[in-house]
Formats: C-alpha cells, sequence, structure tokens
C-alpha cells in the first residue's frame, strides 16, 4: 500500500468518524431559546447534562437512516440510571422464554421463591387477569408505571449472569446490570437470584433453580462518588461522598442503541438482532407506548396515575398535561438521586415525524444524596418537556425526501385512547 493510499484512507476513516457525533447542533438549538434552557446552559456540569438526539430519514423502502446528533455525551461520566435498566432485562427476559421454548411460558403462572437473605416470595398477583404473576403481567408493569418489583422479578428469573452476557452479546459494553431496584440490593444479595417455578393448568412446566452469579463487573468511571453527604441505610446523615461503584451502568450510547434495535431490527444484520419474535415486538411496542389510564389488567387510575405519569421527554411527566392525540411516546423513563433520563423515540403520526430523543439531567443542590429532596419538579422534568418540545418543532419543519409509513407503530389501546 503506498503512502499516499494509506493518507487517503486515514483521512476518510477520521472524516467518517467526525460525521458519527455532531456536538454543535444540539448546542445551538438550546442556545436558540434562552427562556427554556438559559439556567442549565449557564452551568450545564452542575446539571449533568447529557442528550443524544437522533433523526431518522426513510428511503423509498422505508428502511430508517440515522443521524446523531450530541450534547455533552461522555460515557466516562457516571450518572446512575435508575429504571432505564428495566428495558433490557425484560428484553432479555424474552429472549429466556423464546429459548426454552416452552409452549405459554410468558402467561404462565410464575410463582417465586426464596432461597436466600433478604429475598421474597411472590405467589400471587391481583393487577393480573388470572390473578397469579406472570412474565407478561411484569413487563406490562414495566412498561406502563416502570414498577420496580416487577423488574426485580424479571432479573431473578433472566439471571444476573445471563443479563450481562447478553449486553456484551450485544456490544453494550458501557453497560453492566447488576442488582434489584428499591430493595437496597448489592453485595451477596445481589449475586444470588431467587428459585422460580412456572406453572400452567396447576402442572409445572419449568423451574429455574437459585443461582449465584460469581463474576465481578468492574467499572472504573468518573462521578462514581457524589455528594457532600448521604443518608444511610439506618437513617442516618453521613458526611461522606455517596458510593456508586457497585451500582447498575447504562450510559445513554448503550440506552439508545438497545431502543434502536428494539424499535428497528430491520436495520441491523439478522444476527445482531434481539431474538424476539413477531408478537413479543408488537407486545413491547403496544404496552411501553400505552398512557396508564388506558390499560385495564394492570389498571391504573387517578390521581395516582395519569397520561403522562412515565413521559418525561414532551409532557414533563404533567398530570395535567394535554395529551396530543396524535403524538405517542415509546420511551423508557428513570428518576433517582436527583437524576431524571429518558430514552425515547417520538411519533407523530399526523404529520408524519419521528424522531429518538435521549437525555438525562441532574439537580441535587443540597448536595445530600437518599434524603429524597431533590429538583425533579422545578429543574429535571421541566427541562426535559422543554427539549422534547424544541426538538418536535425543529421536526415538524425538517424536510424529508420520504415521508415514513409509521402503520407498524400504531395500536387500538383497550380503553380507547382515555387520554384525560
Amino acid at each position: 500500500m503506498t503512502t499516499r493510499l494509506l493518507l487517503l484512507l486515514v483521512f476518510l476513516s477520521s472524516v467518517a468518524c467526525a460525521q458519527k457525533a455532531d456536538t454543535v447542533f444540539l448546542k445551538k438549538l438550546l442556545q436558540s431559546r434562552p427562556d427554556l434552557f438559559g439556567s442549565i446552559l449557564k452551568h450545564p456540569a452542575q446539571n449533568e447534562v447529557q442528550i443524544i438526539y437522533t433523526q431518522i430519514d426513510r428511503d423509498k423502502n422505508n428502511l430508517p437512516h440515522f443521524t446523531s446528533y450530541t450534547y455533552r455525551l461522555n460515557p466516562k461520566h457516571y450518572f446512575y440510571p435508575a429504571s432505564t435498566v428495566k428495558l433490557p432485562a425484560a428484553i432479555f427476559a424474552l429472549e429466556k422464554a423464546n429459548r426454552l421454548g416452552i409452549k405459554s411460558l410468558k402467561i404462565a403462572d410464575m410463582i417465586t421463591d426464596s432461597a436466600y437473605s433478604g429475598q421474597t416470595r411472590i405467589m400471587t398477583d391481583t393487577s393480573s387477569e388470572t390473578g397469579n404473576p406472570s412474565i407478561s403481567n411484569y413487563i406490562k408493569k414495566i412498561l406502563l408505571v416502570s414498577d420496580n418489583d416487577a423488574y426485580n422479578r424479571i432479573y431473578e428469573f433472566a439471571g444476573r449472569e445471563e443479563i450481562n452476557k447478553k449486553l456484551k452479546k450485544y456490544g453494550l459494553t458501557n453497560t453492566r446490570i447488576v442488582g434489584r431496584l428499591a430493595v437496597g440490593d448489592g453485595g451477596e444479595n445481589a449475586r444470588n437470584t431467587n428459585p422460580v417455578v412456572f406453572y400452567a393448568d396447576n402442572a409445572a412446566i419449568y423451574a429455574k433453580p437459585a443461582q449465584r452469579d460469581s463474576n465481578n463487573y468492574p467499572m472504573q468511571l468518573e462521578n462514581m462518588q457524589q455528594g457532600n453527604g448521604h443518608i444511610n441505610s439506618e437513617d442516618k446523615l453521613v458526611m461522606k461522598p455517596f458510593d456508586f461503584s457497585d451500582k447498575n451502568v447504562y450510559p445513554l450510547e448503550d440506552q439508545q442503541m438497545v431502543l434502536k434495535r428494539l424499535l428497528f431490527p430491520e436495520a441491523f444484520p439478522f444476527k445482531e438482532r434481539f431474538v424476539l419474535s413477531a408478537e413479543d415486538y408488537k407486545f413491547i411496542y403496544q404496552y411501553m407506548s400505552m398512557y396508564p389510564t388506558e390499560s385495564t389488567k394492570p389498571g391504573y387510575a387517578r390521581p395516582n396515575y395519569y397520561p403522562a405519569y412515565c413521559k418525561f421527554l414532551y409532557y414533563g411527566a404533567d398530570s395535567l398535561a394535554n395529551i396530543n392525540p396524535d403524538v405517542r411516546i415509546f420511551n423508557k423513563v428513570g428518576d433517582s438521586y436527583g437524576y431524571d433520563i429518558d430514552n425515547a423515540y417520538i411519533i407523530d403520526f399526523k404529520n408524519k415525524v419521528e424522531f429518538m430523543l435521549t437525555a438525562v439531567v441532574q439537580s441535587n443542590e443540597d448536595g445530600i444524596l437518599n434524603d429524597n429532596k431533590y429538583e425533579y419538579n422545578t429543574v429535571c422534568l421541566p427541562f426535559l418537556k422543554n427539549l422534547g418540545q424544541l426538538v418536535m418543532q425543529h421536526e415538524l419543519v425538517r424536510k424529508k425526501k420520504y415521508l415514513p409509513d409509521l402503520s407498524k407503530f400504531k395500536f387500538i389501546y383497550s380503553k380507547g385512547n382515555k387520554l384525560h
């Protein structure tokens, strides 16, 4: 190979890499509305803002092509991913059920036992159509209202080791899922997952034994020690930073990649697609875009639940939000330790608009972790609402050669679009 040709290849490679992530566009877009974003733009590092906006352009065969823009994206800067880890866990639970090849396993009665300190048994689930737990009903609860216990049961079924093997299989090398949520899970407890037995017509059809994951998943990231102090497990203030070094890790790039692979499998080589059936895909699409008030079993009613309950981008999780009947959001949110995160694909069916938007923002003015004093409603959620609406306004005027056929994402929801 000649020196000239080698230099040309290096140049082309560098140009291709530069084209992957435009870091200017989003900053300018935010700066165009100082009335909405001025305060955060003055100190974005303090609010740990990271954003990925991905435009989708269809070709004549309706295949999607992606162009991404980023703002302060840094996979080495840690943020707590909270409930966003529930989406890959749910996908991997469905993959496991498919691999086992047992008919009706996803809707079979799923009885979780206990076999280790801190584990709990679950025999019934009054939210389901049958009154019993199932993989299907747990995933509905995860997608509709981000139910923590539902995630924990899915985590126990899928198994910690298998979840992390699947992450690596799909190239999600900056992610680890190593514990349950909202139960103080960690250490040896997180390594051990419960025995689970599935029943159909009162007969056991599959038994998953108790398992222990002996693997470690070390990651050295900046910002894993946070705050001036924290409230410990005994509800006492300790004036030392809170340590996230044994917590789940799920950076924005990996989050959007999971969503992209889930929503647009046709854009990936067959071997890189999730091992899901056509019914699995439809099931996830329907429930991740459904509003809680549209669901019957499980059912969620006001005042505790409302349409925008888990819609941070575009609606700001506002209980009084005016829901646009032409807009649907396919997403998974997370909020904890002052972080609000949303990983979303947003559609306006009427105007043939679609885009992906993934963002995290944090606010913890007192510098104390785990005290439940965070500025979600005054800083984080308004930021995400305004960000989603700003990008939507940009998309409404963006020219496209081919308008998308969005029919695969259109569903009839069980309560007939009960939005208010």
